[in-house]
C-alpha cells in the first residue's frame, strides 16, 4: 500500500514539475522596415516601395483601402482620412485626397507628448528624405523635397514641425508637382 502512494506521490510530483518549467513562447521579432531610423517610421512610412505607405501618386481608392487593411474613419467621393495609434504617447492621422480616383495629395500629421522623440521622429523624417529626394530647400521651418528623377511624374514631400511645448505636431505633405 505504501508502494502505491509513493508512486502516485512521484507522478503528481512529475506533473507539478512539468507544469512549472514551460519555456516561454519568443515571439519573433517584427522585421524592421528602416533600421538606422527610429522605429516610428516603420509604421508611417510603412515600405520602401512607392512614394508612402507603399503607395504611388495616382492610386485609385480601393488600391489605398487595401494597402491600409483597415476601414477608413471618414470617407468622401474623393477622400479618405485614417487614425493610428502607435503606442500611448504617439498617433497619427493619414489623409489621402483624390481627383477622379486617383490619389493627388496624402497628408499625416503625427502627434507626440514627448517632445524629444517628436524632435527624433522629425530629424529621422528629414535624414530618410534627404536620402531619397537629395537638396532639400528649408524655410521658415518648411523643408521641401522635390522629385523630378526617373518615370515618376514630378511630386513634392514637404516636411514641418508644428510642435507646441506641449505636444510633438509633425506635418507631411506628399502632392502632385502641377
Amino acid at each position: 500500500m505504501h508502494k502505491i502512494i509513493y508512486y502516485i506521490l512521484v507522478v503528481i510530483s512529475l506533473f507539478l514539475w512539468a507544469c512549472n518549467n514551460t519555456q516561454p513562447i519568443e515571439q519573433p521579432k517584427k522585421q524592421r522596415v528602416f533600421p538606422g531610423y527610429n522605429a516610428v517610421l516603420d509604421d508611417i512610412i510603412k515600405t520602401k516601395d512607392g512614394v508612402i505607405r507603399g503607395l504611388d501618386l495616382n492610386s485609385s481608392t480601393d488600391s489605398i483601402i487595401k494597402k491600409e487593411q483597415t476601414v477608413p474613419t471618414e470617407r468622401d467621393t474623393n477622400y479618405l482620412y485614417f487614425e493610428f495609434k502607435i503606442d500611448s504617447i504617439t498617433n497619427y492621422s493619414v489623409t489621402y485626397n483624390l481627383q477622379n480616383d486617383s490619389l493627388d495629395e496624402v497628408e499625416i500629421q503625427i502627434n507626440c507628448t514627448d517632445i524629444d522623440l517628436s524632435t527624433d521622429i522629425f530629424n529621422d523624417l528629414k535624414r530618410y528624405y534627404e536620402q531619397k529626394l537629395p537638396n532639400p530647400t528649408e524655410d521658415k521651418g518648411f523643408v521641401v523635397y522635390n522629385c523630378f528623377e526617373g518615370e515618376r511624374k514630378p511630386f513634392v514631400v514637404s516636411l514641418t514641425d508644428n510642435s507646441t511645448p506641449a505636444l510633438g505636431i509633425i506635418n507631411l505633405v506628399i502632392y502632385r508637382d502641377k
